[in-house]
């Protein structure tokens, strides 16, 4: 029996159509995007493109709060991509640096978000960093302890959903001491 040759043109077919579906894919998701509480709390990773609109038609952000440090900001232009449309589109903007190897919030931090929290005009918020799991994953536990009433166990689920990660032993010893 001879075997049927496959016609290179249906191979082709087939690597442009998974093509198109990644780049749609990548299109229309926000990185490691996280409903903390609708219509009050978001987490992601960088926003690009064509996210922004997204984050103020579908979720009507009111506020980003952005937990990059200064030493992120020469990476790649987002932080000029981010602070024009801000800009342009009426969202208020606030920056809480937070180093990545150093990823728990002091008391200052922690302060001013639950601050920008607390004021129903900056709502919804968008809190990112460039991944959208450590640092965010820790400083909305905060607000979910100290402003929601989340238990120690409640608030660790949150922060091991949003990493997608093990939670570490340092991480449940901060999120223990704000109960404290």
């Amino acid at each position: 029996m001879k075997k049927k040759k496959q016609s290179p043109i249906a191979l082709y077919v087939i690597l442009l159509v998974t093509a198109a579906v990644i780049l749609l894919v990548r299109h229309f998701h926000i990185k490691n995007f996280h409903t903390i509480e609708p219509g009050v709390l978001y987490t992601s990773g960088q926003p690009r493109g064509m996210d922004y609109t997204r984050l103020l038609y579908k979720y009507h952000i009111g506020t980003i709060v952005n937990v990059r440090s200064a030493s992120e900001h020469r990476e790649k232009n987002w932080y000029n991509e981010e602070v024009t449309w801000v800009r342009n589109n009426g969202v208020n903007y606030e920056e809480l640096p937070i180093e990545k190897a150093n990823y728990l919030p002091d008391k200052q931090i922690q302060d001013q978000f639950l601050d920008i929290m607390a004021d129903k005009a900056n709502l919804p918020v968008l809190l990112h960093d460039s991944n959208g799991r450590k640092r965010v994953s820790i400083l909305a536990a905060v607000w979910a302890v100290k402003a929601r009433g989340y238990t120690v166990a409640e608030a660790i689920e949150l922060v091991r959903s949003i990493k997608e990660q093990p939670v570490l032993e340092a991480e449940k010893s901060f999120i223990a001491g704000l109960v404290e």
